[in-house]
């Protein structure tokens, strides 16, 4: 099943970066895919590992802790669910990319943890684009607010940001989120050419946001199937 749904994702991606309109000279030709693994057994990294797939994400700490006590750390681990301050210990040591960063409190954790250990952590920043009050992530004026003082946490890389769209009835209505997104991306690689992420879509969207230009999707239902909310990590 993973191996034929992979295939699909991967057809899917392809054919939504050729229909872009003029978007791959900022974020590039090739899509990173994210895989999920969020309420799925560890056994499914082992999977999509022998797949090819070398990303791998997760939505909690405990939850890559146990997973990858269980198979040892292979891949690329991604962190892309919110993230309490008082976890960045756990989370810096067990994660390359923590995508997630949504303040500057957060931002200061995770420097201060990466500084402890001698590590220089990647991250992006998360934004609240579509502004719903229950979704984690900077507003406009925080974001702004921010980013002429990241030069002060030396032990944190910007890689990009992160984009969550709103649930919809129609899938179009993330469109204009998405589209924002880029157009935050496109002027934040203006300050900093060396950002290089735009993460943007997961299983119900990310075709449309490949279309909008992300280059860097993530996906868990579309490739595993219902998520197994009996699992305790």
């Amino acid at each position: 099943m993973l191996a034929d749904n992979l295939k699909l994702v991967q057809k899917q991606i392809a054919d939504a970066v050729a229909r872009r309109e003029h978007k791959d000279w900022l974020t590039g030709g090739e899509v990173t895919l994210v895989a999920v693994t969020k309420n799925h057994p560890p056994e499914v990294i082992t999977e999509a590992l022998a797949l090819g797939v070398r990303n791998i994400g997760e939505n909690r700490v405990q939850e890559a802790k146990h997973k990858q006590e269980a198979l040892g750390k292979q891949g690329t681990w991604h962190l892309i669910g919110h993230l309490q301050s008082n976890k960045a210990r756990q989370a810096v040591a067990l994660f390359d990319l923590i995508e997630s960063v949504d303040s500057e409190h957060l931002l200061a954790a995770v420097n201060k943890e990466a500084e402890r250990i001698g590590k220089v952590q990647d991250i992006l920043l998360q934004l609240n684009i579509a502004h719903e009050e229950q979704k984690s992530g900077l507003g406009r004026e925080d974001y702004l607010a921010l980013l002429p003082r990241l030069a002060a946490y030396k032990n944190v890389r910007l890689r990009g940001l992160m984009v969550i769209a709103q649930k919809c009835d129609d899938v179009e209505e993330t469109r204009p989120v998405f589209a924002a997104g880029y157009r935050a991306f496109a002027r934040l690689k203006e300050q900093r050419p060396e950002v290089d992420i735009l993460s943007m879509g997961m299983s119900g969207d990310y075709i449309i946001a490949v279309e909008e230009g992300a280059n860097c999707v993530r996906v868990g239902t579309a490739l595993f199937g219902q998520r197994d909310y009996s699992l305790k990590f």
